[in-house]
């Protein structure tokens, strides 16, 4: 089932564990008037797996790429390449579509809770679907199905809103729904349809709502179409996957939640929750002590702060590290244990599939008090659990 041993301490909470939406999700879930330009799986001429948006083949997810979310643990190209054999069900491992597998997974592995964010999810807004309307509407289909993946699991499964930041006044509008449905905070990807900051005044009314509902909003990496990519300076490296996955992965989210002081949206919104996932943990240090630096030279009088960006990371902001980072005790110990998740990432492939005992090695070492707060003590404040 997992390629994991059982974790040795209670009350785990694993940060950021995906799911594979079944391919019918947006077909059934989606609000009726937008039915027939729902995300749906065709099969091409090759006999392929096509995603498919608004009655069209996606732009820049490849035929047969869906077959890869499933791939944790796999070490060679050959098991990945695309084929007729490979689909998204087929190759959907144990525990990453069904919420029962995933709570027998979790008890296989002594996982108390799990916070589950999309896969599907995380690709549809790199295609650049055209009408801000049907965008919305994505999200929300995607965000009345999770909440009902998650209702049977006695609160063990925690569902995570999908926010689209085209129009401030929807995006507000949805999370407060989806809140009330029962998520327990949001998401979005690094990049937003407008090409403004997620920080832009325009999106003050969501910020507002979150502030009101007290829930965290994470920013998640995500594919990027390549208007927005941040990693493209040389164009010969746009497909490798040590730089696609250590560029794209951080950079994408690190420019967002920067752009987020530069706006001083944390002096207008004093009590909103930001995690950055996804996009581990070694940069805290430098880029706290960075922002603090600029800020006290003659460039910070730019930046709509009163206070050191430091100020508001510490009052404002967490991050979910990974287990593989062997660095990641060490920024615990220097930026603060109060600031920490990890997560699994499961079941996508840029990451290893024994979590669970990286996870243990990296936590033996700490304190009883820090050990606590990194595997869930945090998260479970942070969100509400």
């Amino acid at each position: 089932m997992a390629a994991n041993g059982k974790f040795p301490y209670s009350g785990a909470v694993d940060a950021d564990g995906h799911i594979l939406e079944p391919p019918d999700t947006w077909e059934k879930y989606i609000d009726p008037r937008y039915k027939d330009r729902a995300i749906r799986l065709r099969t091409n001429e090759d006999g392929l797996e096509v995603l498919e948006l608004d009655g069209r083949p996606a732009k820049y997810s490849q035929p047969g790429q869906l077959a890869q979310f499933g791939a944790m643990g796999k070490k060679s190209e050959e098991e990945t390449a695309p084929h007729p054999d490979r689909t998204y069900v087929g190759e959907a491992p144990f525990g990453s579509m069904y919420p029962k597998e995933r709570l027998a997974r979790m008890d296989q592995e002594g996982l108390e809770k799990a916070i589950i964010y999309p896969s599907i999810g995380l690709l549809w807004e790199t295609e650049e679907v055209e009408g801000l309307e049907l965008q919305a509407a994505y999200a929300e289909a995607y965000n009345r199905w999770v909440v009902d993946f998650c209702s049977d699991s006695d609160g063990r499964l925690i569902p995570i809103a999908h926010i689209s930041m085209g129009d401030g006044n929807v995006a507000a509008q949805e999370l407060e729904r989806a809140v009330r449905a029962g998520a327990k905070g949001a998401f979005f990807v690094p990049f937003t349809p407008t090409n403004k900051s997620h920080a832009h005044p325009d999106y003050d009314p969501f910020w507002a709502k979150a502030q009101e509902l007290d829930v965290p909003v994470g920013i998640h990496p995500s594919g990027e179409p390549p208007s927005k990519r941040v990693h493209q300076r040389f164009k010969d490296m746009q497909k490798w996957a040590l730089w696609h996955y250590n560029v794209h992965g951080a950079q994408g989210p690190l420019q967002a939640f920067t752009a987020m002081f530069q706006y001083g949206l944390f002096e207008r919104f004093p009590k909103i929750k930001v995690v950055v996932l996804e996009s581990g943990a070694g940069w805290a240090g430098y880029l706290l002590n960075r922002m603090d630096a600029v800020f006290d030279s003659p460039l910070g009088d730019t930046v709509k702060l009163k206070e050191k960006p430091s100020y508001y990371f510490y009052r404002n902001c967490w991050i979910s590290g990974d287990p593989d980072e062997k660095a990641f005790g060490h920024v615990v110990d220097f930026v603060g244990a109060d600031k920490f998740f990890w997560a699994s990432d499961f079941p996508h492939p840029d990451h290893p599939d024994n979590y669970m005992d990286e996870l243990t090695e990296l936590v033996e070492p700490m304190s009883e008090a820090t050990r606590q707060k990194v595997i869930g003590q945090n998260a479970a404040q942070v969100y509400g659990l």
